[in-house]
Formats: structure tokens, sequence, C-alpha cells
């Protein structure tokens, strides 16, 4: 048995339907030196339950905590950074699938580049239809001009040193960074001195079906022009660049039908 060199960190909600989907590709990884922590964030559907029985049928490999009420992503990842006691962390979502050489390929990095915190792949989009493209450019090291336009590196399939995550005290918990404390997350690490790099290979698989739509809310977008212009102070970037916090705005008053249309066809 592989000794736990990672702690998945898995803020669940309303995922009963997605769940066993999603462990079960963990349970696939050809690297099995890890631990789950579920953080249930309030469910109302049996989200619960799946959780419950992976935590049953897998004991060790699969933690279960508990909210005691709904308070979003970011604190529930922190609360699962609490039990992150591993060399590395990784992200996972309810609804993805991590494909099979995803970690091994990861620590794999991490291993042999010391110069570098964080490792992320592209995705492979999915709905109910199968796969529809695939996001995000790989093979590079992200620079901080690469946070003008967005968010460097895919959250879900990350990989970081805890140490890292440590050092800027995790993610930050406040309304305006909801949907969008990844982007500030590596605006922080980026303002400490970690680096990341982006592996080539796309090992992750994200739902983007009609439920993932309808969270892109205009709230969403005003959230996201709040954290690039924090981010970017953060950065050093030139004050002109602040131009830029417009954009998610603008992509925000889009009728949805052109958006979800342009969005498939990146």
């Amino acid at each position: 048995m592989e000794k736990n060199r990672i702690t998945v960190l898995m803020g669940i909600y309303n995922c009963a339907a997605t769940l066993p989907e999603a462990l079960d590709s963990l349970l696939a990884q050809t690297y099995q030196g890890f631990k789950v922590i579920l953080c249930d964030d309030g469910s109302r559907d049996d989200t619960l339950k799946v959780a419950r029985g992976y935590v049953a049928r897998y004991p060790g490999k699969f933690i279960l905590i508990r909210n005691e009420r709904n308070m979003g992503l970011n604190y529930s990842l922190n609360h699962c950074l609490e039990y992150a006691d591993t060399e590395y962390a990784a992200r996972m979502d309810g609804d993805d699938i991590s494909l099979p050489e995803r970690f091994s390929r990861e620590i794999e990095f991490l291993d042999t580049h010391p110069e570098y915190a964080i490792v992320s792949t592209p995705m492979i989009y999915f709905d109910e239809n199968g796969d529809f493209r695939t996001g995000g450019r790989g093979n590079r090291e992200p620079t901080k001009n690469d946070f003008i336009q967005g968010t460097p590196f895919c959250h879900a399939p990350c990989m970081v040193r805890t140490a890292a995550y440590k050092a800027v005290d995790g993610y930050t918990v406040d309304p305006k960074l909801l949907r969008v404390e990844d982007y500030h997350l590596w605006f922080k690490m980026y303002a400490k001195g970690y680096r990341g790099y982006i592996l080539d290979q796309p090992l992750y698989k994200m739902r983007d079906d009609r439920n993932a739509a309808a969270r892109r809310t205009f709230r969403n977008r005003l959230n996201e022009a709040y954290v690039k212009h924090i981010g970017y102070r953060m950065l050093g970037l030139p004050f002109y660049i602040q131009i830029h916090c417009i954009r998610p705005i603008l992509i925000g008053l889009l009728p949805k039908w052109l958006y979800n249309y342009l969005h498939r066809r990146k």
C-alpha cells in the first residue's frame, strides 16, 4: 500500500447524481498514495448519503466532514485544508472526472521540478452528449502577464505543494471572491514568489452542462472584475492594465445563447 503523499480537497454540494463517477475516477488512478477529504457544504439532495457510502466502503481513503450550513467553495476548501498533512494537495470537483494518469503525472512533475509549487493540466469539457472541446494551453509556465486575461491555471486539475497553500493562508473567504477563489489564490501565490506549470496532456474532464452554465451569473462576473482589480495591483502590473477589469462585465451582459455559443466554439 502506497504511503499517502496527496490530500485531495473536495467541496461537495448537491452533486449526488455525479459524485459516484467522480469518486470512481479517483479510485481508478494509477497512483494511489492519496486520501480524499469530502466537505459537504449543506447539500439538500442525497450527496451526503452517497459520500457516506464511499467512506464506509473505503475507510481511510475517504474522510467526510461537514459545514454547519452552506458556506461556499472557498470556505469548504479551507475546511478540507485543515486535514491536509501530506506534501501535496490536489483539487477535484464532485461532478468531474480525473483521467487515470492524472495523479501519477502531476506528482512526478512536482517531485522532479522543485522550482514549481503548482502544476495543472488542460481540461476536456463534456456534457450529456459527450466531449465537445479541450480548453487551456499546456506545456508552459504562466507568467504574471498571463493573469491579465484571466486565471492562468485550470483549478480543478491542479496539484499544489501544501506548504504553498499554507504560506498564503489558503483560500480567502469573501463573498466577492465566490466562483473566482482560485484566480485570487494564484494571485496570492505568485505575489509570494511561487510559480507553476501546465502540463501538455489534458488529464481532467470538466462537466460543462446546463447546470454548470446556470452557475455563470452576472454576480460572478462582477466578482471576476473585482479580483482582477486587486490582483493586478498584487502583482505590480501597470495601472493601464486595469482596463481589462471591464471584460468580464461585458461578457456578463451578453445574451445567454450568444455566450454559450461562443464558449463552446473557443
